[in-house]
């Protein structure tokens, strides 16, 4: 990219004349945060252009700022916004490309041409509450709806500039004590409880939209935005000159509690429409070159560009998530938990060790499992804990039943079926993360909470069984299959028999001062373990046979290595950390052969967990940046790429069907098509009293059969039907 010129805000400052591969032609417009310009691709397809300002580009926070507007852009139904072709926010000057969309602001129409006609503002409502709809549907939340962020075009109106929106459990920019967004069109809880807002503050900002374009102004006018904010929060809104037929509706989408909105859905069915002028805004309408809003061109040929200046938003943000391909924006990595601590937790299915799964087959058709689930299912939600400071529950399934730790609960038993629970056992209420129980031999499941001895417990009734302990200092655990291996943390290893709980050996390992225990490999019958020098330079790998601690093999390798598990073919992977938890190559070992490959990674990720299917690794970091690497390849290679836009997420595991499943801190079950590499779907999020406060590690969800079983920091399990994502 060529040195830039100039500088300043005005649209006539700083005039680059490249991003990336893209010759920009013409400046369409400033905004407070860049600059937009016209541009083409190489078919010769138009494009509008985002180049963040100079000023800004050094500044990390902005940066993180302008990486989730690419995330979410890229999210969203390309329909109703306007659709990214390409961008990179880690170039000197972060860009964004979106497809251009000729065509006034609302808030440029309504300054022109004065308020719109009935018919056309029926229109607008049902065109808005269908782009909500599916904003939401990809689990973004805009904030920051208003009239100039909203295009009028020959096809319906279109949702731009998605710079502040933000999935559900982001928790950027509402820890700093700033505003964010636009006074006269936020709802009251984005003044009051920023940390709360979702959906419904965007049908808010919907209503105050409506009467901005039935009237001229909104219904909370004053040149003082701190007046402006009172008034959204105590005043009623100002609806004269609304349409009688629509201020009603728009009357309930400014409500001061969100759960008194209507959702975009119902808007969408209170407007079925009694008029020919209603039906040009049904989808099989839209096919027809009409031009509502008096907008006239020639056939075939774009409109000219509205007139910015220095207040108008850029017009270049929107959606459609990528099928495939390596092209996206490089993730920015922010330092958290090192992966040593999060290896040891990982064994109880909440932190790093990858969800091994066999390689997907093909279709839909799969041998049926003994314990899998019945596949009629409608779905229950289950709370374990009602009182008290709480955290998600940990969970396992097995025996055609579920097992689950909740904070004040050692350990509970619940039907899969309906959700009930069959009985529960007291536990710790001090424990900030449950761990996950899991089962043993002859029908004993296994439970502890952090810095507890392990006990068994009977399946059938909860009994107490044998106890492994109590050792000093705690010990952590990693069942293996007849045996659980315990280790202290300062080099003292032994393992007891999970029938009896009766000790079967203790002893050190050679080669080993501390060993560090990684994933247990059902099919070889091995256990991972290993040991970094102090200095990061080399780390001794080996796996142990569990019921005797002999080493089946043992090797030093150069870097800083965690074993991540076995592949398909039964070679061993371990990732290669550049620093803390950022890692920058996967390592594939082949124990027979002794053979080693290097497979860099497309850069350097923050990880916070991952999943292997067959030879195609599935890296989730810690923003939600997910990444689909096939360690097949002679040098790897990159499948594909989603920004999830989800922040402190769980370890992902697999399912049937080529799914892939996470859970985030607020309580959301995700689903992922590992094919495509596209969201399909998302629950809602489930929070203690609507607060959410930072969770040190969150717990995977559990997949049987055709269900999913999900937990949330209420204190609650749930269990969604895994064959339709889409509906949850």
């Amino acid at each position: 990219m060529p040195p830039l010129r100039n500088t300043g805000a005005d649209r006539n400052a700083e005039q680059p004349e490249y991003a990336g591969d893209y010759r920009l032609q013409a400046c369409l417009g400033a905004g407070g945060m860049g600059v937009v310009h016209l541009a083409a691709s190489a078919s010769g397809l138009r494009l509008a252009v985002k180049v963040v300002h100079a000023r800004y580009a050094e500044d990390p926070e902005f940066r993180a700022r302008f990486r989730q507007e690419v995330a979410a852009a890229r999210r969203v139904s390309g329909a109703f916004t306007a659709p990214v072709v390409d961008a990179d926010p880690d170039a000197v000057r972060p860009w964004m490309a979106t497809l251009y969309v000729p065509g006034p602001t609302l808030a440029d129409q309504v300054k022109r041409n004065g308020p719109l006609a009935p018919a056309e503002l029926r229109r607008l409502t049902a065109g808005l509450a269908e782009a909500l709809r599916d904003i939401h549907r990809a689990g973004v939340v805009h904030r920051d709806l208003k009239p100039s962020n909203v295009l009028l075009t020959d096809t319906g109106p279109k949702v731009i500039d998605f710079g502040i929106s933000r999935p559900v459990d982001s928790d950027l920019h509402t820890e700093t004590g700033k505003l964010i967004g636009s006074p006269p069109f936020m709802a009251p809880e984005q003044f009051q409880r920023p940390r709360e807002v979702g959906p419904a503050a965007d049908v808010f900002a919907l209503g105050a939209v409506l009467v901005h374009a039935a009237t001229g102004h909104g219904p909370f006018d004053s040149d003082s935005p701190y007046i402006v904010a009172y008034q959204v929060v105590h005043d009623e809104p100002d609806l004269s000159g609304v349409p009688a037929e629509l201020a009603p509706l728009v009357a309930r989408c400014l409500a001061k509690e969100p759960g008194e909105r209507p959702t975009p859905a119902q808007i969408m069915s209170a407007l079925l429409p009694p008029s020919y002028a209603a039906e040009a805004f049904i989808p099989a309408q839209r096919r027809r070159p009409a031009l509502p809003y008096g907008e006239e061109r020639a056939h075939g040929e774009p409109g000219p560009a509205p007139a910015w200046d220095a207040d108008t938003p850029v017009r270049a943000t929107a959606p459609a998530p990528p099928r495939r391909g390596p092209r996206l924006g490089r993730v920015r990595l922010r330092p958290r938990l090192t992966l040593a601590v999060a290896a040891t937790l990982a064994l109880t299915g909440a932190g790093l060790y990858a969800a091994m799964s066999p390689p997907a087959g093909g279709g839909s058709e799969r041998a049926a499992r003994p314990d899998e689930v019945a596949t009629a299912f409608t779905g229950w939600h289950t709370t374990l804990q009602m009182h008290g400071p709480t955290a998600a529950p940990a969970c396992t399934h097995g025996g055609g039943a579920l097992y689950c730790a909740a904070r004040g609960i050692g350990l509970a038993r619940l039907d899969p079926v309906t959700g009930k629970v069959a009985w529960s056992r007291t536990g710790p209420v001090e424990a900030e993360s449950p761990v996950a129980p899991f089962l043993l031999a002859d029908g004993l499941v296994g439970a502890a909470a952090p810095a507890d001895p392990l006990r068994a417990h009977a399946a059938a009734d909860g009994a107490p069984g044998w106890t492994a302990g109590p050792a000093k200092p705690p010990e952590r655990y990693v069942p293996a299959g007849s045996a659980v291996v315990l280790t202290d943390g300062r080099g003292g290893v032994r393992a007891v028999g999970s029938r009896d709980g009766k000790e079967l050996w203790r002893h050190g390992l050679a080669g080993f001062e501390v060993p560090r225990p990684g994933p247990y490999d059902a099919p070889s019958g091995l256990l991972a373990v290993s040991e970094t020098s102090a200095d990061g330079t080399h780390t001794r790998v080996a796996e142990i046979h569990p019921r005797t601690g002999e080493q089946a093999w043992q090797r030093n390798m150069p870097g800083d290595l965690d074993p991540l598990g076995r592949t398909g073919d039964g070679a061993l992977l371990l990732a290669s950390r550049y620093q803390d938890s950022l890692f920058d190559r996967l390592i594939v070992l082949d124990p027979g052969s002794g053979s080693v490959r290097e497979l860099p990674l497309p850069h350097r990720i923050d990880v916070r967990g991952v999943a292997v299917r067959g030879a195609v690794v599935h890296i989730l970091g810690a923003d939600g940046h997910l990444t689909a690497f096939d360690t097949a390849a002679p040098k790897g290679r990159v499948l594909w790429e989603l920004e999830t836009g989800a922040g402190n997420v769980s370890t992902p595991v697999t399912g049937p069907g080529d799914r892939l499943y996470f859970s985030v801190q607020d309580g959301r079950l995700l689903a992922v098509d590992t094919v495509r590499g596209a969201l399909i779907g998302q629950t809602r999020p489930r929070l203690l009293n609507g607060r959410l406060e930072y969770a040190p590690l969150v717990p995977s969800p559990v997949v049987a059969g055709d269900r999913v079983f999900g937990t949330a920091p209420d204190g609650s399990v749930f269990a969604v039907d895994a064959r339709d994502p889409a509906s949850w």
